[in-house]
Formats: structure tokens, C-alpha cells, sequence
């Protein structure tokens, strides 16, 4: 009589699920945007701590409809609060390629002060900003985490989203001795091991371009604002000029011009870095899943293992072969005994048995939804790399065409001298 009521409920979930996958992802319904951030301080005059909110706002698409989402939300956020949602959903979906948050603290800038660890300088604050409107916008993009009820909770409820963590217990997380992994396993999925030393290989690429990056800008700041002591040098002369006094005059601001030129092309640059910097992330993120393959994959091979052993020892104690200790004590086992344990031994089989076709199951589950998003990773990255490396270009064409722009006034001033 169980066997209608299982079967309808698999019918009506399978339903849930079809119609959920019918609406789409979720920012096809709902738009996300952090807005603003604010300084906060808690605690005693003597003992204050520091730290910034950001204003995270959703709205209901017109006629759009998500299941229990709000037509309207607006809360403010932690940036802690932001790991802890990144940290659930690695843990929930750990074959995602799961989107990085924006870096805690500022790396690979091209002027060494802002490398500090101060988190509350203004344009640090609002790149990071964006960039944790990029990772809920990525979050809610994916075609499996963007349903899950904590990410919804997060977005729109001040409470509870943190207590439903908890509901989820502990998850295995990677640890130091499991970047041995490859080196331990028997038969590595050779797929896998390609994939990690890709994303090993793409780490250390961007990281190399970051730095490149940072060297040339320093050097390339430096070159534009000592021209602004040309500008001085030209206004001082045109003093005591009266022929070229105008046209060393003119020449001193265009020089002038050209030195602060600099700073507007520079933040548009630290755009670009931070599209870069997810990447530098993201690859990290592939590493993260490709251990998480081998560990299952380590996992099977030990329950393989043990039933090996099991199965060796029944074989010996059929063939009523006695261990070493029985040998050295001189003790044999009578008939009952040796029965006994060939009973107990079948039941450990059994189980270690089970244990085999549950990891394998896993196994087989992970790698097969590991690949099938990995694949998704691979295509969103051979577009957003495109896009960005394209924008650098642009950017560095309009810059140049800028100070062309500079020059020419500046060589025509000059010309124009009587």
C-alpha cells in the first residue's frame, strides 16, 4: 500500500522540478543591485569596531513571479555575512564551479599605498561594492544554485537565513594534505587532472598579467605627472616672454592637462583588473572541485580496499589457515569458531559491499554534474575574457588617442609662436 504513495510523490516532485526548470534562472525574474555602502561602528567608546553594510535591493520583474520571493526587499549586508552564503553554497554544491566575492582586501594595485590594509578608503568600498553585485548577480545566473530557498532567504528576509544554515550540519571541507591527492589515487580521472592543472595554469597566467599591469602603471603615473612640471616651467617662462608668452602659456596647460589625464584612465583600468581578478578567483574555484573529485575518488578506492582485505581473510580462514599470532601461540581454531567468523566476516563484506556501491554511486553522480558545470564555466569564461581583454584594449586606444589629442595642441601651440 506504501508503493502509490511513494510513486505519486516522486510524480508531484518531478512536477516541482520541470516547472521550476520552465521559469528559468533567477535573475530572469528578479533584479539585484547592491546600491550603496555605509560605515558603521559598534560597541563602547574605548573598544569600537568599524565595518561597512551594504544595501542590498531586489524587484519583481513586471510579470515576472518567483516562487515565495517579494515583490520589493531592501536590507543591508556584511561583507562576512557574504563569505558566509559563498561557504553554504560551496558546501551544498560542491561540483559548482561555485562565483567568487570580490577581494577582502586590496592586491596587485599598481600604486604600493593602496596595497594596505586599510578596507575603508572610498574607492576600494565601492569596487568592492560591485563586486558583490556581481557575485549575486553570477549566484543568481547559475541554472542550480539560483534555486536554492537560503540564497532567496538571503536576498529578501533580515532573519532566518542564518538559523536554515545551521539546519544543514557540517560539510567536509578540503584540507592541507589533500593537495597530495593525485599522487595517492590508483586510477585518477584523467579529466579531472587536466582540468586542476588548467585552472593552476589560468591562476598563474592572470596572476602574472596583474603584476605586469600594476609595474607598467606605476611606471606610466609616474611619466604623466612629472610633465606637470613642464606646465609649471612653461607658465613661469611666459612670464618673462612676450612674444611666446601665449604660446607658452597655452603649452603649460595642455602639459598640465596631460598630467591629470592619468588619474580618470586609471579608474577605468581598476575596472578591468577587478573582471580580471574574478578569473583569478574563479580558477581557484576549479581547483576546489577537481579535489573534491579526487577525495571521492580516494574515498572509493580505501572501501575497494577494505573489501579486498575482507575477501583475502575469508579465502584464509576457508582454507583453514591459521594467522600469525595463532601460529606463534600455537592456538587453533575449532570448527564453530572458524565459522563464526566466516559469518561475521560475510556481514562486514556485505556492509563494505554496500559502502562500495554508495561511494561509487556518488562518484559517478559528482563527476557527471562536475563536468556538465564545468563545462558552463568554460563557456562564460571564453566570453567574459574576451569581453575584458577587449575592453583593456579600447580603453588603452582611447588613452593613447587622448594624449595624441595633448600633443597635437601642444605642438601647435608651439608652432604658432611668431
Amino acid at each position: 500500500m506504501e508503493q502509490p504513495t511513494d510513486d505519486c510523490e516522486g510524480a508531484v516532485a518531478q512536477q516541482l522540478d520541470q516547472e521550476q526548470e520552465s521559469l528559468g534562472t533567477l535573475i530572469d525574474h528578479l533584479e539585484i543591485v547592491v546600491t550603496e555602502a555605509e560605515k558603521r561602528t559598534n560597541g563602547a567608546l574605548n573598544i569600537r569596531e568599524f565595518y561597512t553594510v551594504y544595501l542590498v535591493e531586489t524587484k519583481l520583474l513586471k510579470g515576472s513571479k518567483w516562487p515565495n520571493s517579494r515583490e520589493l526587499s531592501s536590507l543591508w549586508r556584511r561583507y562576512s555575512q557574504f563569505e558566509m552564503l559563498k561557504l553554504y553554497l560551496e558546501n551544498m554544491y560542491p561540483f559548482v564551479v561555485c562565483p567568487c566575492l570580490p577581494e577582502k582586501k586590496s592586491v596587485y594595485s599598481w600604486n604600493a599605498a593602496t596595497n594596505s590594509s586599510d578596507t575603508f578608503d572610498p574607492d576600494f568600498v565601492d569596487r568592492r561594492r560591485a563586486g558583490l553585485e556581481t557575485f549575486l548577480i553570477r549566484v543568481a545566473s547559475h541554472p542550480i544554485i539560483c534555486r536554492d530557498v537560503v540564497l532567496l532567504m538571503f536576498l529578501q528576509q533580515n532573519e532566518g537565513w542564518q538559523d536554515k544554515l545551521k539546519d544543514y550540519g557540517a560539510h567536509s571541507e578540503i584540507m592541507p594534505w589533500d593537495l597530495l591527492l593525485p599522487s595517492r589515487l590508483k586510477n585518477p580521472d584523467k579529466r579531472f587532472e587536466v582540468y586542476h592543472k588548467y585552472g593552476s595554469d589560468l591562476h598563474l597566467n592572470i596572476s602574472s598579467t596583474l603584476k605586469l599591469r600594476s609595474k607598467a602603471l606605476e611606471k606610466q603615473y609616474c611619466l604623466h605627472k612629472l610633465h606637470a612640471n613642464y606646465g609649471r616651467v612653461f607658465s613661469e617662462w611666459s612670464a618673462i616672454e612676450k612674444e611666446m608668452g601665449d604660446g607658452l602659456q597655452r603649452a603649460g596647460h595642455y602639459m598640465d592637462s596631460y598630467a591629470s589625464c592619468i588619474d580618470s584612465t586609471l579608474e577605468e583600468e581598476e575596472l578591468v583588473a577587478d573582471q580580471l581578478k574574478e578569473y583569478l578567483y574563479l580558477a581557484n574555484s576549479l581547483q576546489s572541485v577537481c579535489r573534491k573529485q579526487q577525495i571521492m575518488q580516494l574515498n572509493l578506492e580505501r572501501a575497494m580496499a577494505v573489501v579486498d582485505s575482507k575477501n583475502i581473510e575469508k579465502q584464509r580462514i576457508q582454507q583453514g589457515k591459521s594467522s600469525l599470532m595463532s601460529r606463534l601461540f600455537g592456538a587453533v581454531d575449532s570448527e564453530e569458531i572458524r565459522e563464526a567468523k566466516l559469518e561475521e566476516l560475510e556481514h562486514k563484506i556485505t556492509q563494505e559491499n554496500n559502502s562500495v556501491i554508495v561511494a561509487q554511486a556518488d562518484l559517478n553522480k559528482f563527476t557527471m554534474n562536475a563536468l556538465e558545470d564545468i563545462q558552463r564555466f568554460q563557456n562564460q569564461k571564453n566570453q567574459d575574457l574576451k569581453e575584458t581583454i577587449r575592453a583593456f584594449a579600447t580603453l588603452q586606444v582611447k588613452a593613447s588617442r587622448k594624449n595624441l589629442t595633448v600633443w597635437t595642441h601642444m605642438r601647435d601651440c608651439l608652432t604658432s609662436i611668431p
